[in-house]
């Protein structure tokens, strides 16, 4: 593959490298990650993997792949490598990968303690019978697991070739073992996990022992041509002085470096692995991934969020890291490797680190993206980051709104080769991300504003017109036969009951909502933010309304601090922040009342009231699409055809109120269904099976295996 157009400065990404028997044909690594397709999904997962191959990375790895029904994760989406059905299921992958020339890899995992099997209802195991208690109720569990005996370990180990086995057949060309965020191998290295005093425990050459022998059953199981690699957590360990070197870390890796031929590297726990950019900046890991490289001469794959081409090649050249590893950001651009080599890296559509990707696969559905509302969709309803199908027809579009829905189906739809004209009544594109991305730590979410405009202004077939408020008389004036309403959604001074629903609106010259502090509003101290939201804002206006010197309180009706974020990795940073600023955190209360000087606190659970001072009450809770154009224009539908106009269709928030990653994807839907399927119509993916009785044979085998 020609580099011709590469900037010179970053070649060296497009270097092949030795993994062992194999080679990778650049630096370019998607490590293993969720995608929320389990072996249920298998042409969805082959098409969002191949995708990433047929844009550049040279390495593409599966998400957790259990070896075994005793690592059941349900109810989150995971694969399994358990029977022949299995086998097939994963070739479809192996097969899409392979068609664009890169490698593919298999993250087999055992959870031990770190899942709880309620579907397989098999005891969990752990070194020692120590689990994890977690504060997140998708992890949280009455049952616990049992202490493994010298027959389990053995089990373990035929596990993980047997896996390994299968996984060579479904056509893998670097194998996994999986010692990392808290899953059973990484268990055993743990003090706190394992309290053995045989073998397996005590010494870190003992606790590292079902590692080693993990990965000399797979070597044994594949054979010579495929690569055996290690995907392993040390922060703990780092933090512990070894007996024979500095750190017990240093220790590990030096016992395990003979046994493998890559080290993948990874966090300990999820947070710190891939915490949210609010709190986490690109490169967060070179301080682990060059740690690990300074002490073996196998090669490095780690990652930290990269972006930027020249932080890719600083890593690369200083020594940290051999593999440009990537998550987050090959979901947002699939293609980023490619618009490197073809010198086309203002094109790259960069992670915002958002963590809505993270936050999927905590809900158990498909992984999605603000960046990429493709992902997850290039089998099932045929999108793909880079194509788009032709125009249907030679209609006119107008789309009324700058924000992430219209800038997102203006620019699918000028691809498509549409004529569209973007109407926005700011003075500046970008709708509520302009807000929102100016608030604390929320800069990189202006990559959503800056990529499509970027996009949008070299387009001769596109028009932006800015400061232009339409009403439905222009609109029918104007003649365009599609009209599209991205006009997004206001935020309401509703109160929330203890029903748990939005409920009465105050009506008080201080009550304010995110849409008067957008517009500009400035709170009086002392303040109280009610966030009945429960995702990034609330929390966020807090600590911006502590940053302006301004007393304030965080309260709200759920269990934590910006609740729903537990699923993106995010509320332990925002506890932290508040904390930090001073802020007190009421977390299952709401407001009552409120009259200018005093806010009345009511316990959810006891409905006891508290009073409390309070100037002002900014409530983040309830949004209401903004419908008046929508409704002007579908009472005078009469008008329509002596306008020319086909079709009014709203997107976005206007169709409904949600995340910026909700906003995008309806955005991207309205365009593929300008002239084509349905809205939002799909293919049903579905599992291999072999008949029913040879099936259920296969899984009692594999259980009792």
């Amino acid at each position: 593959m020609t580099i011709d157009h590469c900037d010179a400065r970053f070649k060296t990404l497009f270097e092949p490298v030795a993994i062992g028997p194999v080679t990778a044909p650049n630096r370019f690594y998607q490590v293993p990650h969720a995608s929320g397709a389990t072996n249920a999904s298998p042409r969805v997962r082959a098409g969002l993997r191949a995708v990433k191959a047929e844009g550049g990375w040279g390495v593409i790895c599966t998400g957790a792949c259990s070896i075994h029904p005793s690592c059941d994760d349900a109810p989150l989406p995971f694969a399994t490598m358990w029977d022949d059905d299995d086998i097939r299921a994963h070739a479809l992958m192996t097969d899409a990968v392979h068609e664009h020339g890169a490698l593919a890899g298999v993250e087999l995992f055992h959870g031990g303690g770190g899942v709880l099997n309620r579907q397989t209802r098999l005891p969990a195991l752990t070194p020692s019978g120590k689990g994890w208690s977690s504060n997140h109720s998708v992890f949280m569990s009455p049952g616990r697991p049992r202490a493994m005996d010298a027959a389990d370990l053995k089990d373990l180990v035929h596990w993980q070739a047997a896996a390994a086995k299968r996984a060579k057949q479904a056509g893998f060309d670097i194998i996994y073992v999986y010692a990392g965020m808290g899953y059973l191998p990484h268990e055993f290295m743990l003090p706190d996990y394992n309290e053995r005093t045989d073998g397996y425990g005590g010494s870190m050459e003992n606790r590292v022992r079902i590692i080693r022998e993990m990965l000399e059953a797979t070597r044994d199981a594949v054979g010579d041509g495929i690569a055996v690699a290690l995907r392993i957590s040390l922060e703990e360990l780092l933090t512990r002085p070894g007996t024979v070197m500095e750190t017990e870390a240093h220790e590990a890796v030096s016992l395990l470096s003979p046994y493998t031929d890559l080290f993948d590297v990874k966090m300990d726990s999820s947070p710190t692995d891939c915490g949210p950019s609010r709190f986490v900046p690109e490169a967060s890991h070179e301080r682990m991934a060059g740690f690990v490289k300074s002490c073996t001469d196998k090669p490095v794959v780690g990652v930290g969020r990269f972006t930027s081409p020249d932080t890719m090649v600083s890593q690369v050249r200083r020594g940290v890291l051999d593999f440009i590893g990537a998550a987050r950001p090959s979901i947002a651009d699939p293609f980023l490797p490619n618009k490197i080599r073809e010198g086309r890296e203002d094109e790259i559509r960069e992670c915002i680190g958002c963590n809505m990707c993270i936050a999927s696969w905590h809900e158990g559905v498909l992984v999605r993206c603000t960046q990429n509302p493709s992902f997850g969709e290039e089998w099932r309803r045929g999108w793909h980051p880079e194509k788009v199908k032709p125009a249907g027809s030679t209609d006119r579009v107008l789309i009324v709104g700058g924000g992430p829905a219209g800038l997102e189906c203006a620019l699918t739809l000028g691809r498509r080769g549409y004529d569209v004209a973007i109407a926005d009544a700011g003075s500046e594109m970008g709708g509520r991300v302009l807000f929102e991305s100016g608030l604390p730590g929320l800069s990189a979410w202006r990559r959503v504003i800056d990529y499509r405009l970027g996009q949008l202004k070299v387009m001769p077939n596109v028009e932006l017109y800015s400061e232009s408020a339409l009403d439905a008389e222009q609109i029918l004036e104007f003649g365009f036969e599609r009209v599209v309403l991205a006009t997004g959604a206001t935020w309401t001074p509703a109160l929330f009951t203890k029903m748990e629903i939005a409920g009465e609106e105050l009506d008080h010259p201080n009550v304010y909502t995110p849409s008067d502090l957008a517009a500009g509003a400035k709170p009086e101290g002392p303040v109280i933010v009610l966030d009945c939201d429960f995702h990034v804002m609330g929390g966020v206006l807090a600590e911006k309304i502590a940053l302006s010197g301004q007393a304030v309180t965080y309260v709200s009706p759920a269990g934590g601090a910006s609740a729903w974020t537990i699923n993106a990795n995010e509320q332990i940073f925002v506890h932290q922040r508040l904390h930090d600023l001073g802020v007190p955190i009421r977390t299952l209360e709401r407001v009552n009342g409120f009259d200018g000087a005093t806010a009345t606190v009511a316990d959810m659970l006891t409905d006891r009231e508290t009073q409390l001072p309070c100037k002002s009450l900014v409530i983040v809770g309830l949004r209401r699409q903004n419908s008046d154009l929508h409704d002007a224009l579908m009472e005078r539908t009469a008008d329509w055809g002596d306008a020319g106009i086909r079709t009014v269709e709203r997107t976005g928030d206007a169709l409904s109120p949600g995340a910026i990653a909700h906003a995008v994807f309806y955005g991207r839907a309205t365009a593929e269904a300008m002239d084509g399927p349905k809205f939002l119509t799909f293919k049903r993916d579905g599992a291999f099976h072999t008949p029913p009785e040879r099936n259920g044979n296969a899984m009692i085998a594999a259980m009792v295996d």
